[in-house]
């Protein structure tokens, strides 16, 4: 083990940066998928800039993916949430979701797009919770201090970025925006792919209960009292 220890030491800088580099390329890439399908698209959505959009809101994620999965395995595996460091975590994610938040309005501003947000439709619906629920109110709640203070603030902050900023974009994108003008009917995902991401998604939390288990990477139970 010491062996093999100090051959990591050594090459992790290989795996760093074959970790961010694949990561950015695959949130880019993603996002390039519907760069080709301008006329399947809603006006809200189809934008060049979507691998862009796509890799900043992901790195925008980063940090309040750690603090939702910190504060969890806090409540599950009992032991002391490490409220300092999940504070200095919060002071930066502002910035980012800032920077998600300026090129998407910018987006729409160039694309003139502004006028289908409020146009009644369920794609503007959809878009309009997006927007304002998983980015705006998030950003907001990051910027105060007062929300940094608690952690159940945070959580909830981070909780809306998660799932109404960056899950429910890749949602409208992929789904509630995509509408071939030849379609006779909307694609809706099949019952068997419910049941493969719901297969996954079990895996991994499996997964990662294994490792924090039988390794030493939380701390222990606090003891009461």
């Amino acid at each position: 083990l010491r062996f093999l220890d100090g051959i990591l030491d050594k090459i992790m800088w290989f795996f760093i940066i074959m970790g961010v580099v694949l990561s950015c390329l695959h949130q880019s890439s993603l996002g390039n998928l519907m760069v080709i399908a301008p006329y399947k698209m809603h006006p809200l959505w189809y934008t060049p800039l979507l691998p862009l959009l796509f890799l900043v809101s992901a790195i925008g994620v980063g940090l309040p993916m750690v603090i939702f999965e910190s504060t969890i395995a806090a409540k599950v595996f009992k032991f002391k949430l490490e409220s300092e460091i999940i504070q200095s975590l919060s002071r930066i994610v502002p910035v980012i979701i800032g920077i998600y938040l300026f090129l998407k309005i910018g987006d729409l501003t160039i694309r003139d797009a502004w006028a289908y947000m409020f146009e009644g439709s369920y794609q503007s619906n959809w878009f309009l919770l997006e927007f304002f629920i998983g980015i705006v109110a998030p950003l907001l709640m990051f910027m105060s201090a007062k929300v940094r203070r608690s952690p159940k603030l945070i959580f909830t902050a981070s909780t809306l970025y998660i799932i109404f900023g960056v899950l429910l974009n890749r949602i409208n994108v992929f789904l509630v925006a995509y509408k071939p003008p030849y379609a006779e009917k909307a694609y809706f995902p099949a019952i068997g792919e419910f049941a493969v991401t719901i297969g996954l998604v079990a895996a991994l939390i499996l997964c990662y209960r294994a490792f924090v288990t039988i390794f030493p990477i939380l701390p222990g139970p606090q003891a009461d009292g």
